[in-house]
């Protein structure tokens, strides 16, 4: 399984102190501490390794579909906003992938960081929490279709990869969320859902929404 090279230090971190706790565990009075401090990193490395997995995913093929931008539940499926514009919430576990991709094809227009809280990212006051904003114009009739990353209450950094002007094919990885977190897809009033709360979901994978016919 590939694993996102932004995970490298906090895998390299937990062998470290699994390292550092086998030494101390060779001093006679320090055995139990040193136990435990190579068990602890032992396992935090596992849990990185586990939590930074990256698949490779085959590119989505349909143009009319928009698919998910991560792995997750389906939190809410709804209009939000003035435009009424729809709006699916995904809710990423610490157990689900982590790496967001991209919904459709299309041309960044705009990335932006919004300074927030950090609310649980189950939660309904999540949705004013720190995120990274993304804005996009589809390939697809040339509308445009937002997506957010947004923090949680543990995640407390994002990663956006693109520059506006960038070209980003469906399914393309974009960026990654530490540590539990929510992702957010916007589209205009005319795209259809074709997800409900409490669906899971795959990014790259699962078509959340269909474009107006």
């Amino acid at each position: 399984m590939p694993i996102a090279k932004q995970g490298g230090r906090f895998i390299a971190a937990g062998f470290l102190t699994a390292g550092a706790g086998f030494l101390i565990a060779r001093a006679p009075d320090l055995s139990l501490l040193g136990g435990i401090v190579f068990f602890l990193g032992l396992a935090f490395a596992a849990f990185c390794l586990y939590f930074f997995r990256d698949p490779n995913r085959p590119w989505p093929a349909d143009a009319g579909l928009l698919y998910s931008p991560g792995d997750g539940t389906v939190l809410s499926v709804g209009q939000e906003g003035a435009d009424g514009g729809l709006c699916i919430r995904i809710f990423l576990s610490l157990f689900d992938v982590h790496v967001q991709r991209s919904p459709c094809s299309g041309r960044v227009e705009a990335v932006e960081h919004v300074a927030g809280s950090f609310v649980a990212a189950m939660k309904e006051g999540a949705k004013a929490n720190e995120r990274c904003v993304m804005t996009l114009r589809a390939d697809h009739g040339g509308q445009t279709v937002i997506v957010e990353q947004i923090a949680g209450l543990v995640a407390r950094r994002i990663e956006c990869w693109p520059s506006p002007g960038a070209a980003l094919k469906a399914g393309e990885r974009y960026g990654i969320i530490y540590f539990g977190s929510q992702a957010a897809l916007r589209l205009p009033a005319s795209a259809r859902a074709l997800v409900k709360p409490g669906d899971k979901v795959q990014g790259g994978v699962t078509p959340l929404a269909q474009w107006a016919q």
